[in-house]
């Protein structure tokens, strides 16, 4: 179903299917800038969080949704991008007068440096429909754009509330310049089933260096599942009070980290929501990111059977 162009005061439409998503991803869609020493001509690309999430659980046969706000400078043919890779558009609204998320990321010896160029409106409460249904839903904010009140709302529409804080954590200086802020909260943490974030997020809201403690500290609000990616030195994962350790895939060259962890979340609940062993699961969000990896945005996605491949390879470690 194609997306609405429409104001942001009309009421948002009602989901009519009688048969449930398999994933619903919510947060801004953005326009990317991706400069970096391995990228000549950089040019703007389709990103945020329900790009990468999407399309990695459409390529393992998910279906998939999104509720995202977008300004009158989206372009048509992201659109078509994702309609094109099976991903619902119903949720996302087109607002009057607004612009889209944009960043720019540039990438160098001192890590990545994130400028806030454009924000979209915020998520709210109103912007979900009560008639919503998902096997699971994802809770990715990349400029602290969704309430609250949206993610208890969330909370009711599914049996699997997962969340990346990233955009939780993000304060924005002079000129869009984003920085690392604190932040804990403990409601909506309790609100969750799945928690994934970065090692230096992870720190940000705990306060604690240790890695495992940190993510104990998270479990103990609630959360089921507790996930932190730590780029090409794999991934940790705390379930049912077992640590485990899962090694990257190696992707076959390295051009672009951008929506590597989201296109980790995105395979890992495609196969979670199967009620497939949590450690294969990591295992294939592994080998989604180690394809994203290959090119620059959200250009290289696996395919279904090469994706298990890659998972096969560091699975068998278990």
């Amino acid at each position: 179903m194609p997306c609405r162009k429409d104001t942001k005061s009309n009421p948002r439409i009602s989901y009519s299917r009688s048969d449930m998503f398999d994933l619903v991803v919510v947060g801004h869609l953005a326009i990317d800038l991706i400069s970096s020493p391995k990228i000549a001509l950089p040019k703007p690309t389709l990103g945020g969080p329900p790009t990468y999430v999407s399309l990695a659980a459409s390529k393992l046969d998910a279906k998939v949704s999104i509720i995202s706000e977008v300004g009158e400078d989206f372009p048509d043919d992201y659109i078509e991008r994702l309609n094109a890779n099976g991903v619902d558009l119903s949720g996302l609204k087109y607002v009057k007068n607004a612009l889209t998320t944009r960043f720019a990321l540039k990438y160098g010896n001192e890590g990545r440096q994130l400028q806030l160029i454009s924000r979209a409106p915020p998520i709210t409460l109103e912007d979900i429909p009560s008639s919503l249904e998902a096997r699971a839903i994802h809770v990715a904010p990349i400029a602290d754009e969704l309430t609250v009140r949206a993610v208890s709302k969330l909370r009711t529409l599914t049996a699997t509330l997962s969340l990346d804080p990233q955009g939780f954590v993000r304060r924005f200086g002079e000129h869009g310049s984003a920085f690392q802020k604190q932040w804990d909260d403990r409601y909506v943490l309790g609100q969750i089933d799945i928690y994934k974030s970065s090692l230096n997020e992870i720190r940000m809201i705990t306060g604690l260096t240790d890695l495992r403690l940190a993510m104990e500290k998270i479990r103990d609000y609630g959360v089921g599942i507790v996930i932190v990616t730590k780029g090409r030195r794999g991934a940790a994962f705390l379930c049912d009070k077992k640590f485990y350790e899962i090694p990257a895939c190696e992707p076959r060259v390295f051009l672009d980290s951008t929506g590597a962890g989201d296109a980790f979340t995105g395979a890992f609940l495609a196969e979670y929501i199967r009620g497939k062993d949590t450690v294969w699961c990591i295992c294939v969000g592994s080998a989604a990111a180690s394809f994203v990896v290959e090119g620059v945005g959200p250009e290289v996605f696996g395919e279904k059977k090469n994706v298990y491949e890659r998972a096969a390879e560091i699975h068998k470690a278990f």
